[in-house]
């Protein structure tokens, strides 16, 4: 039987391979990976993702050919002294022919058949040029790749406001589409401070965290709408999803008090259905076009 893993490189990226269970491959393990261009690759088991799954296209896939033995280990270690070499030279190729792009980090097959080399973009880059150079200078073939800046940062690493590793870094395999409206939905300030994550781009727990706020947004009275609670009548000012409760301005007294959804009931007298009552739910302001930047595009 064969089982999923995810392979990192020392360059920090990473990418699904498969392998026989009789490999008895453990997290932390180094081996031998063959790609579909039949080109060796090194790298360390990070995660067993469990069995293959029967729709997956192997052909797609590395194919984790063996455990990594002492020798292996002394070759990978002489392939990164060469990548780092490698990454100077490029960086003096990119400079001299003035292109606008940051390279990350370079990386040398099992092999040495192919040199790898990882960068971003404000846009396209013709780097056409950039390749020729490269493989003439190493003799090698060379692949250049793009990446985004949420690719960049899961690549670097770091810590979250919430004291973890970054959730890009320390899981998440793929990146949903998202925007402002889901911190919305979440009655999250909208400062862009609070709800962009280290890559400038929106938090991805906005997007896994999502569903389970609109779950508990069903039946909650929003803000500006009028109810009826023990005190009185009053106005809903604030709200909170998590402990279900909402904070109340009684008209008559001028207080305000804190209820739970079920000390409270919807009141709607004629004069309070003028428009001069009304008050716009906070999800139907426009969004900021600061905001919009986060946006995923």
């Amino acid at each position: 039987m064969d089982f999923l893993y995810k392979i990192v490189l020392d360059t920090g990226t990473s990418y699904e391979a498969y392998g026989s269970d009789s490999l008895d491959l453990k997290e932390g393990d180094f081996c031998i990976i063959v790609k579909k261009d039949k080109v060796q690759d090194y790298g360390q088991v990070q995660k067993n993702l469990g069995s293959m799954p029967p729709d997956k296209d192997r052909i797609e896939l590395g194919l984790i050919e063996r455990k990594a033995n002492i020798s292996d280990k002394s070759k990978a270690t002489e392939n990164q002294m060469l990548a780092k070499s490698a990454f100077r030279t490029a960086i003096s190729q990119i400079q001299k022919l003035k292109l606008e792009m940051k390279l990350l980090s370079a990386h040398y097959s099992f092999d040495k058949k192919m040199a790898l080399f990882i960068f971003t973009a404000e846009g396209r880059v013709d780097f056409r040029q950039l390749v020729k150079d490269l493989a003439q200078q190493l003799n090698t073939k060379i692949e250049l790749r793009q990446i985004g800046v949420r690719d960049e940062t899961a690549i670097v690493g770091g810590l979250g406001v919430c004291g973890q590793v970054l959730c890009c870094r320390k899981y998440l395999r793929h990146f949903d589409s998202m925007n402002v409206k889901m911190a919305k939905e979440q009655d999250l300030s909208l400062n862009p401070v609070n709800i962009s994550g280290i890559c400038d781009r929106l938090k991805c727990c906005l997007k896994y965290e999502h569903e389970g706020y609109l779950e508990l947004e069903k039946d909650m009275p929003r803000r500006g709408s009028y109810c009826e609670c023990s005190e009185g009548i009053g106005k809903v000012v604030d709200r909170n999803l998590l402990t279900q409760t909402v904070k109340v301005h009684i008209e008559d007294s001028g207080k305000c008090i804190y209820c739970s959804k079920s000390e409270v009931r919807p009141f709607y007298p004629d004069k309070h259905k003028s428009p001069q009552y009304q008050l716009r739910d906070h999800r139907e302001e426009e969004i900021p076009s600061e905001l919009k930047a986060l946006n995923d595009k």
